[in-house]
């Protein structure tokens, strides 16, 4: 007998699920440190239907830490990679890719057909509008907190947004929600004190934020994992 590429993924499984998994559309917001591993993660367990959004193209500060980012793919739409490389990975699977910046309201990409949303982005307005449309149609949503400037991998927990403490980003999110009389959110966040940022002298701004191939890597694959959990409960 033929064995199949995913014939371990069912022996963990089952058939059902495998079926269930590859009936199921996930739309996924930043292919970037934490979205580009969500996405092949999400493609190597069986989605069949995915929707890449993301407005960048990759450049040689990505390679540290990004899975579709190599010196052939730098100046490249992310989107337009990463689904070449899912494709390579899953033929049947489908798969949308659109560029952040063509799109007048990116939210505008969520409907009722899709099963989960990843909110993979790092700017709170563009989170704010994906979490609010999400709440507003019932479609679960996952956002990751922030994971740059930070070193240890172990500290990641999922949990409510309101039970989150020590990320800055997940603070801010806090109130803008709270504002908004949204209750509850599904988050991956980092319990790590963040590094301090460096300031540029020269210029009185803010260095880069730091990071490592561990940390965004780590935190895309919880967020396919509790994808995956969801939709199988």
């Amino acid at each position: 007998m033929e064995e199949k590429w995913n014939s371990r993924t069912e022996i963990l499984l089952g058939k059902l699920a495998i079926e269930k998994l590859e009936n199921s559309k996930v739309i996924i917001y930043g292919i970037g440190g934490v979205g580009s591993f969500t996405a092949e993660a999400l493609a190597r367990v069986g989605i069949g239907h995915l929707i890449l959004v993301d407005k960048d193209k990759i450049s040689v500060s990505n390679i540290n830490r990004q899975i579709h980012a190599t010196i052939k793919t730098v100046g490249k739409n992310k989107v337009d990679v990463m689904k070449e490389r899912i494709l390579e990975i899953n033929p049947k699977a489908k798969i949308e890719a659109y560029l952040g910046n063509e799109i007048n309201n990116e939210e505008d990409l969520i409907d009722d057909t899709i099963d989960y949303i990843v909110d993979a982005v790092d700017t709170i307005n563009t989170k704010i509008k994906l979490i609010e449309k999400a709440k507003e149609i019932n479609i679960p949503i996952i956002s990751a907190m922030g994971a740059g400037n930070r070193i240890d991998p172990t500290k990641f927990e999922v949990t409510d947004i309101y039970k989150t403490s020590e990320c800055p980003l997940a603070k801010k999110m806090r109130k803008e929600l709270k504002s908004r009389k949204i209750t509850k959110l599904k988050v991956v966040y980092s319990k790590e004190k963040v590094k301090k940022q460096e300031i540029n002298i020269e210029c009185n701004e803010k260095m880069p934020i730091g990071s490592v191939s561990f940390n965004p890597s780590v935190m895309g694959l919880i967020i396919a994992g509790e994808v995956v959990k969801d939709i199988l409960s």
